[in-house]
């Protein structure tokens, strides 16, 4: 199993009226959480090594999931998705991504507290670790479903990795970071030091910072930070295009998207929240596709860790539904930003079929 695989589950609901008004389902994006240890991807393929998530990782997910529990399946909480069930999770069917998705479902349907059960003898038996659910998630790999992951094995994309690491885009983004590439060069333990491995460089010296005492001590924050300005350079360029129906890695994620955002609105729906566990790059492509950088170019970069992006469906009295976008970058942001689409604060979810390029959509 490959880093860039994406992990897909889906929570159950209780029936309500239909006439009711207000949210009415979510799809969610999340980002995995910290690694052990540096996951390299080639930069001429982008085919990477197994990730590990560490135990700072699974806290980070377990956070997000605990985030989420309180803002969508709190009957209190304005964002509370109507008859969502809220103490017993269903689902339909380790690298990072895996075991992040079971960290986060940790967090959002926390052990059960009938978790007791009384034997015809009358011995009680308490169920592990204190009424643990084991809620089932779906793993798939890049070549089971390619729409999850268009970049690996497409000959385009391999195009324009090409055009783009021998193209004048690259060679003066590196000319700007040679500086700084030389300042990195006696930290990185003989790892290429080009522009050309440039996320490798930062997410090296981000797993050294963070889990390293020695190198934290050595390493100054602020050339950790220059890495990170000049891998989100590198990222952007890879997976943005400034044509709408060019390489974005989100594009292919549309129409699972869109399937979950439809399937929300029939009457006998059983499906409430998706969430889909994935690594940085879908999230550069949909805040790049739906133009959410213009009015937040603060997000034209990497999300943290256990960041999430959501994906909120609601009805009106009208009948109509509308999606509007939220972000959450990782666990330093206490609540979800909203984020506006094509200069909008939300779309009716016919306007945002039309308005974003997707394959496989009717």
């Amino acid at each position: 199993m490959i880093l860039s695989n994406f992990i897909t589950f889906f929570l159950p609901y209780t029936v309500v009226n239909s006439a009711n008004v207000g949210l009415i389902g979510v799809v969610l994006l999340a980002h995995h959480g910290d690694c052990s240890g540096t996951v390299f991807q080639n930069y001429t393929t982008y085919s990477s090594m197994q990730g590990y998530l560490s135990a700072y990782g699974s806290s980070q997910e377990y956070e997000l999931g605990t985030f989420l529990r309180e803002t969508y399946l709190n009957p209190s909480s304005p964002s509370y998705i109507q008859g969502i069930n809220i103490d017993v999770a269903d689902a339909g069917g380790g690298n990072v991504i895996l075991d992040s998705a079971y960290a986060l479902l940790q967090g959002l349907y926390p052990p059960m507290k009938e978790s007791k059960t009384a034997l015809a003898n009358g011995q009680i038996v308490t169920s592990p670790l204190g009424g643990y659910q084991y809620i089932p998630v779906e793993s798939l790999e890049f070549w089971q479903a390619p729409s999850l992951t268009s970049w690996m094995e497409c000959e385009y994309f391999q195009l324009h990795l090409s055009r783009l690491n021998n193209g004048v885009v690259f060679k003066d983004a590196a000319a700007d970071a040679s500086p700084f590439l030389q300042a990195f060069q006696p930290y990185l333990n003989g790892l290429n030091g080009s522009f050309l491995n440039m996320w490798n460089i930062y997410d090296y010296l981000n797993v050294q910072y963070t889990h390293n005492e020695t190198f934290y001590k050595s390493f100054p924050e602020s050339l950790l930070e220059q890495a990170h300005h000049f891998a989100n350079i590198h990222e952007q360029n890879v997976f943005t295009n400034s044509v709408q129906n060019g390489v974005i890695a989100i594009r292919t994620l549309w129409p699972e998207i869109f399937w979950s955002l439809g399937n929300m609105t029939l009457p006998n729906n059983k499906v409430k929240l998706v969430v889909q566990e994935v690594d940085y790059k879908p999230f550069i492509s949909l805040f790049n596709i739906t133009n959410a950088t213009v009015t937040n170019p603060e997000i034209s970069r990497s999300a943290d860790y256990a960041s999430a992006v959501a994906l909120e469906l609601s009805k009106n009295t009208a009948g109509e539904y509308s999606v509007a976008l939220k972000f959450k970058n990782g666990i330093n942001d206490n609540e979800f930003q909203s984020l506006k689409m094509f200069d909008q604060d939300s779309l009716t979810f016919p306007q945002l079929v039309s308005a974003v390029p997707n394959d496989r959509w009717p």
